[in-house]
């Protein structure tokens, strides 16, 4: 593999400013780097390659990310001419008719987008084993899930066909695939990028961002994306200082919580654990208080799935009734999966009320969440509930559609709390197991303050180095 896809996003937009390498040649490099090793990982599936050779023939030198290269989730980003299938079969002939907002940005940071990204259908579950697409593989061991929702996108930088790439996070969709495949995963504050023309995405549980290898990536992303867009229904507190400038100002002393345990109390596995007590001492030893502060909440992990399930369900079934709508015939059964046919019938027997209730009740969760972060700077805790699984783990049953959905609540039990909260969080990859598995931390700041998430990131970054960890499937290529 040429060493300069082994660069971050930052280091290569710096080359190619200098006259070092040329865009085409940048996207050339990356382009290849897919055709190689798509083959053995599925991360990629819609290739843009000559809409991107032209893109960077005409690229201009003046954007902050000039010629740099980068993949998009084939869900809710949407670039105009191309495919947006968000994983089913249904879709996969719907073309785009518009660039989102947040690719209107990425193309005047410079970035060329060089394909769209494998993803579960409708990015219902935490693996990317669609029927549509086909499963993709961790390039850290291809017998394990990426992760998910946005697992193709984590498979290919992981594998470094791109230094960064576009993902979505409605439940841990950004995190948990940055877990499984050692990378730095940031969901941001509610409302700080821009979702338009949308306006909202699942009652404001979904947020976008990329998924780097170097938090000054994720950061300086963050500077150029996260403005407020004035049609927003919602966006964050304003930052004053670009969050590039914060990564290199002096941290103060914070004061964190932690803890080794799901927030319902019960134990997650030993590896998890491993890395979240790794993240206490490194947190430790920057001179930050640490203390053991588990997440007493005043509602069960029931009562929590039942909420979240309530209006997950709805708004899983909102693809599919918006295909009724639009063609006059109820979603043909023979090209949705099991799983999304089934949540689209209970969201339909979900009423007006029932729906308003569950939100309601959602934000009454999101104040006890935020109230728990009064005494605390930071919380720590493991990202997932146990090391990336077997592919197959979540496989779907006719007879029992939504059964792969009591696997996902063990997978993930940590992350969809915040998104109901509306916290940046991220997974910081701080540890690889015995079987060479990476294993990240969940690292969560106060509402509309990624700046210290991005400086807490950022020493640890500086001593475990996880840059320089490369999966063995890119020295056989």
């Amino acid at each position: 593999m040429n060493p300069i896809l082994k660069l971050d996003a930052t280091a290569q937009a710096e080359l190619i400013k200098k006259g070092e390498i040329t865009p085409v040649e940048l996207v050339d490099l990356s382009i290849a780097a897919v055709e190689k090793l798509n083959p053995r990982l599925n991360a990629v599936i819609t290739p843009m390659f000559e809409m991107a050779r032209e893109s960077a023939k005409k690229a201009s030198l003046d954007a902050p990310f000039a010629g740099v290269p980068m993949l998009l989730k084939d869900g809710i980003a949407a670039y105009k001419g191309v495919p947006l299938s968000t994983g089913s079969a249904l879709f996969k002939n719907n073309i785009a008719k518009y660039d989102s907002e947040l690719v209107k940005r990425y193309k005047q940071a410079g970035f060329i987008v060089i394909g769209k990204t494998n993803m579960p259908e409708f990015g219902i579950l935490p693996t990317t084993e669609p029927t549509a697409f086909g499963a993709a593989c961790n390039p850290w061991d291809t017998t394990k899930t990426p992760g998910g929702s946005s697992g193709g996108t984590a498979s290919a930088v992981a594998a470094r066909m791109v230094a960064l790439a576009h993902g979505n996070d409605g439940g841990g969709s950004i995190r948990i695939p940055a877990s499984c495949c050692g990378l730095f995963g940031l969901k941001p504050t509610r409302g700080r990028n821009p979702l338009g023309p949308l306006s909202s995405l699942v009652s404001g549980l979904v947020e976008e961002h990329v998924l780097t290898h170097s938090v000054r990536d994720s950061a300086a992303v963050l500077d150029i994306t996260g403005q407020p867009d004035p049609s927003a229904f919602y966006y964050a507190p304003h930052q004053k200082t670009p969050y590039a400038k914060v990564l290199k100002q002096p941290v103060r002393k914070l004061k964190i919580g932690y803890s080794t345990t799901q927030a319902s109390g019960k134990p997650v596995h030993e590896d998890c654990v491993t890395a979240t007590l790794k993240a206490v001492e490194l947190a430790r030893s920057f001179g930050h208080e640490v203390v053991e502060m588990p997440m007493k909440l005043p509602f069960t992990g029931k009562q929590l799935g039942e909420v979240f399930g309530v209006i997950w369900a709805v708004c899983a079934a909102s693809p599919l009734a918006a295909y009724h709508k639009m063609t006059g015939n109820p979603p043909p059964k023979a090209l949705v999966e099991s799983l999304s046919y089934a949540l689209y019938e209970q969201g339909q027997k979900v009423s007006g009320a029932d729906y308003e209730l569950a939100r309601m009740r959602m934000h009454q969760i999101a104040k006890s969440v935020l109230q728990f972060f009064t005494d605390i700077d930071v919380w720590i805790s493991p990202s997932l509930g146990m090391p990336p699984v077997d592919l197959g783990s979540f496989n779907q049953d006719e007879a029992n559609p939504t059964a792969p959905l009591v696997m996902a609540g063990k997978f993930s039990p940590m992350t969809a709390i915040f998104n109901i909260s509306g916290q940046p969080a991220a997974s910081v990859p701080v540890y690889w197991n015995d079987a060479g598995l990476p294993i990240g931390v969940q690292v969560v700041t106060k509402f509309g303050d990624e700046a210290t998430l991005f400086q807490l990131a950022g020493q640890m970054e500086e001593v475990v180095n996880w840059q320089a960890k490369i999966p063995a499937i890119l020295n056989k290529v």
